[in-house]
């Protein structure tokens, strides 16, 4: 893993305290510039804050890519209602698995961050929402929140300062949808995940019908890097639209999977070849997934001339997403690969749309009958016309993920489903691999 064997291709901002020894703990935490970025912004006003970020050009990692600074500048801070932060640690994407690392190695990181997003809003409460199958992350996160309230770092006056904040870190039950910022905030206030209408969006009208910043765990952590080195250091380390550096997951079929610290931008031949150490078993690229399981598949073509941010991913009509890169080789079935997705994404349907849950029903049956070679040639379109017809028709955008690679892998590997016709056995069944890491 990165902590372990970092490339040296890598430029670490979040993960410089990775490898260290007790890199979890406040006093590693404090001797390393911790909270340094804090006193810093306690000197600051809330506008200079906010202006910091914006300047950065950080993005949201959570997936979607919306500027953070343009979204905590939305805040009415004038409000008279209370105001929340909120992170969101519900890592459900498949092939993301980066947040849990920020958590478990640097929480104080992102303790820090959403301290300085409290000072740039004027809130006085958070909450870290924590999925539920990173339930052994909460004895970590509970253990550095506790620190830092001893240090003074939490609670009331801090530093002397004459500003409170409380922070508390609160466990889901491990639903997908739950990632969904609005569905989120639903659990969090103890009703079941589904997600709101909106607008109102969660700026306006989030936790508890309050002004709420709510980013992911990796967006925060950013956060006092900008503040202490400037804005414009982070923003020189990416590319124009998006600065920094963005913590990427690689999987699937190279012979270094891991997480990875990569400049916005970072070409995507040379992650594989380089970063990830090649393609495993000397197999040729085939596709690769460069976000997370709900992206648009990119063939090897694509990937050609691609770079690792958002707007060379949206040229090639997918999405950079939440960094979870798949990387596919020559002997994988696109058929399996799009069943294995779609039985994901049919499992997590809130079932609150009807094109998301009946879409994704059908698809995976659709597509389980095609795999095992009872398809027709006619299923090949009505796969492209179901995707197709769930495509913005829903609350959130769960039925979107699932359509888009699906909708991605039938265009663009068209022929694989034609040879599953007639009853043909799968022609990559022999081989010994799985289709995602």
């Amino acid at each position: 893993m990165l902590y372990n064997q970092p490339s040296a291709l890598e430029t670490r901002v979040l993960t410089r305290r990775f490898g260290m020894e007790n890199s979890a703990s406040i006093d590693t935490y404090l001797k390393t510039d911790g909270y340094q970025a804090f006193l810093k912004a306690l000197k600051m006003t809330p506008d200079a804050i906010i202006e910091e970020v914006k300047v950065s050009n950080l993005r949201g990692r959570g997936g979607a890519g919306f500027p953070t600074g343009m979204k905590w500048g939305f805040v009415p801070r004038q409000s008279p209602k209370p105001k929340y932060i909120v992170v969101n640690a519900d890592e459900s994407e498949p092939g993301t698995c980066k947040d849990r690392l920020l958590m478990e190695y640097d929480p104080h990181q992102l303790i820090e961050g959403a301290s300085i997003a409290a000072l740039a809003v004027d809130a006085h409460v958070g909450y870290i929402y924590i999925r539920g199958e990173y339930r052994y992350l909460i004895e970590i996160v509970e253990k550095a929140l506790a620190e830092a309230y001893q240090r003074g770092w939490l609670g009331k006056n801090i530093q002397g300062a004459g500003f409170d904040f409380d922070l508390y870190a609160h466990t889901g039950a491990g639903a997908y949808e739950c990632g969904e910022e609005s569905a989120l905030l639903e659990s969090l206030e103890g009703k079941r995940g589904i997600p709101r209408i909106r607008p109102p969006f969660p700026a306006v009208s989030g936790a508890f019908q309050c002004p709420t910043v709510l980013n992911n765990v990796e967006t925060f952590c950013a956060v006092p890097a900008i503040i202490r080195d400037g804005g414009a250091a982070f923003a020189a380390l990416g590319v124009p639209k998006a600065g920094g550096t963005k913590l990427t997951c690689l999987t699937g079929h190279v012979n270094k999977p891991g997480v990875y610290e990569l400049t916005l931008g970072f070409p995507v031949m040379k992650m594989i070849e380089e970063v990830g150490g090649g393609m495993r078993n000397g197999r040729k690229l085939k596709a690769m997934i460069p976000g997370g399981s709900s992206c648009p598949v990119l063939t090897a073509k694509e990937c050609e001339g691609a770079t690792m941010d958002y707007d060379s991913m949206a040229q090639r009509k997918s999405m950079l997403g939440s960094g979870g890169v798949i990387v596919m080789d020559e002997e994988t079935c696109m058929v399996k690969a799009a069943l294995r997705i779609m039985r994901f994404y049919a499992h997590e349907s809130c079932g609150w749309c009807i094109p998301c849950r009946e879409g994704t029903t059908w698809l995976r049956k659709i597509l389980t009958r095609f795999h095992e070679g009872g398809g027709t040639r006619d299923d090949i379109d009505l796969i492209g016309d179901l995707s197709r017809n769930m495509l913005g028709r829903t609350f959130c955008p769960l039925g979107d993920a699932a359509a888009m690679p699906t909708l991605s892998i039938v265009e663009k590997f068209r022929s694989e489903f034609e040879e599953h016709l007639g009853g043909k056995p799968c022609p990559y069944e022999h081989a010994d691999h799985m289709v995602m890491a």
